[in-house]
């Protein structure tokens, strides 16, 4: 194997633009899992052999959640002769990367941003791994009316992604019997917010709120007033996924209810993965770390199938991998202007308030 190394790492590289938020206002913590996912992946090609005898190479930019950063990366790393583009959590800043892949015909496939226009036109170009925030959050719902919840507030900061969210909400909880009753995060103290709560006679708050703030002190807020001992407190997007939430809050983070984007059981694949992805992190990977390493399953697969030109990698309809968390293919789905994989397992999870480290699937999608 060290030979094919030698030789590998001796050709000229297929290059791979990766955008991630490495640091803030971005989420670090979900950079950091996903790049330690594509270099996992990436590692593992090279040592089989690389791209016909040519080395995967990661070309990484840090978007630290700015759009217009990630855009002037895309167009960088374009003319640094990239195959593809790769990866951002963010899905503001995934939208501004895949409009400007498109308009230079550049294969970009997105890891982990839900936003379901990533494009605002139909395009040949983007793909994408992660369920469109339009399944993941009716899931979610769901799972809250299964509950028993049908007075379901949301604490919102104002954004395209939290704007899209209450409305797949609000629209999917409507016909079933349930309200959406919208507080402003931004304008109401987390006081405000639980006075509003009591008032309105809200049976579950959901933050839909940057962390650590507003959403630290909103769950502190709740936890403390004795009034909303029974609210349910829920964070759609992920937050609770990542240490810096258990971090920030300790037993005040457990019981809140999260998307995650994993199967019940990983196979023999996915076991091998996460046991590699741990030690690369020196802890228990995110779902996040999964749909890095997969993004690498699913071009390494279309660079060695169609070849390393631009227009050849965009072959989209034509992949069937085997990733971490099943076998992926892409379809058009109604509504949905990219490429999208269409059997992304969707779980609701949160962390055990017996033991904060350890999560519960509570409800499956």
């Amino acid at each position: 194997m060290s030979g094919m190394i030698t030789k590998v790492s001796a050709a000229r590289p297929v290059r791979i633009g990766v955008l991630v938020p490495l640091t803030r206002p971005g989420w670090v913590e979900a950079g950091r899992h996903l790049l330690a996912g594509l270099e996992l992946g990436v590692g593992e090609v090279n040592e089989a052999g690389g791209i016909g005898g040519r080395p995967l190479e990661l070309l990484v930019r840090d978007t630290a959640a700015d759009p217009q950063r990630a855009a002037a990366a895309v167009d960088e790393l374009a003319q640094l002769g990239v195959a593809a583009m790769a990866g951002e959590y963010h899905s503001v800043v995934a939208r501004a990367a895949a409009a400007r892949a498109d308009a230079l015909g550049l294969p970009f496939l997105c890891s982990s941003a839900v936003l379901d226009a990533l494009t605002e036109r139909p395009t040949e170009w983007v793909a994408r791994l992660p369920p469109p925030q339009s399944h993941g959050w009716q899931v979610y719902a769901d799972f809250l009316l299964r509950a028993g919840h049908s007075r379901i507030a949301v604490a919102a900061e104002p954004s395209v992604y939290w704007g899209a969210g209450a409305r797949v909400l609000r629209d999917h909880l409507a016909p079933r019997g349930g309200t959406l009753i919208e507080l402003d995060a931004r304008a109401l103290t987390p006081e405000a917010v639980c006075e509003q709560l009591v008032d309105q006679r809200a049976t579950a708050l959901l933050l839909l709120a940057g962390f650590p703030e507003p959403a630290v002190s909103l769950v502190r807020s709740v936890r403390r007033d004795q009034r909303l001992a029974e609210i349910l407190v829920g964070a759609p997007a992920g937050q609770p996924e990542f240490d810096a939430w258990a971090r920030a809050l300790g037993d005040d983070g457990a019981a809140i209810p999260f998307l995650r984007y994993l199967p019940e059981r990983l196979g023999p694949l996915g076991a091998r993965v996460e046991a590699a992805l741990r030690e690369r992190l020196a802890a228990e990977p995110s779902f996040v770390a999964f749909e890095g390493y997969d993004t690498i399953a699913v071009l390494a697969d279309v660079l060695r199938s169609h070849g390393t030109d631009r227009a050849d990698i965009a072959a989209w309809p034509r992949v069937a991998v085997e990733g971490t968390r099943g076998r992926i293919r892409f379809s058009r789905r109604p509504g949905i202007s990219v490429w999208q994989w269409d059997r992304a397992p969707v779980q609701v999870v949160d962390r055990d308030p017996a033991e904060p480290g350890r999560f519960r699937i509570r409800y499956t999608g």
